[in-house]
Parts: structure tokens; sequence; C-alpha cells
């Protein structure tokens, strides 16, 4: 079975033993996704926090809420009935198209700069 899914079943036990499903609509799933994302983006908020000793010893704590992120990801995804998989291969196939290597290999312009 897909890995993707299978984690996401596991979630959703979770969730579902705790009677949350009834909390966990798109719009609150899309909230929480932004505010813990927020937080993940908090253990790098400062130049101090951006050396790899930092990181290496915050490595768990940004791991957790890494994971909050993709809890919340996943129950969205499942919640709108979208396949996680497919919705990424197809985005990457349309950046293919849209930041053609021989363009863009070591720049960070937008695609509308060299278009």
């Amino acid at each position: 079975m897909n890995d993707l899914k299978d984690l996401t079943n596991k979630i959703k036990k979770f969730r579902d033993a705790r009677d949350w499903h009834q909390y966990h609509k798109p719009k609150e799933l899309a909230i929480s996704v932004c505010i813990e994302a927020a937080e993940l983006l908090e253990k790098f908020q400062w130049e101090r926090k951006n050396t790899p000793e930092y990181i290496a010893s915050h490595k768990q704590e940004i791991g957790e809420e890494l994971a909050d992120v993709m809890i919340y990801l996943l129950l969205l995804a499942d919640e709108l009935g979208l396949d996680v998989k497919d919705i990424v291969e197809k985005k990457l196939e349309k950046n293919e198209k849209k930041y053609p290597v021989d363009k863009v290999r070591g720049s960070d312009k937008k695609y509308t700069d060299y278009k």
C-alpha cells in the first residue's frame, strides 16, 4: 500500500479516537497549516538560528514542527479528496515546463523574469 495513505490513515485513527474530526474542516485545517508553518519558521527566525550547529542541536524541535505541518497537510488533502502523490507529481510536471533547466539552473529569478 502507499506509504502516504498508510500514514494518513494512522493520523486519522489518532484523530478519530479523540473525536476531533468535527473540528477538522478544510478552513480550520488550512489555518492550522499556516499556524504550524509559522512555528516552524520561528525556529529559523534570527541569523544565529541559521548556523549548522544551531540546526543540529535543535533538529528534534524542528522535526516536531515539520511533523505538525505535514499532519495538517495530509488531513487537509484527505478531507478534500486529493491524492498527495498525484498532486505533487502534477505540480512537478507543471514546474518542469515553467522552469526549464537550461534557463534557470543556478538562478533565483522568477519564471516571469526569463520568459
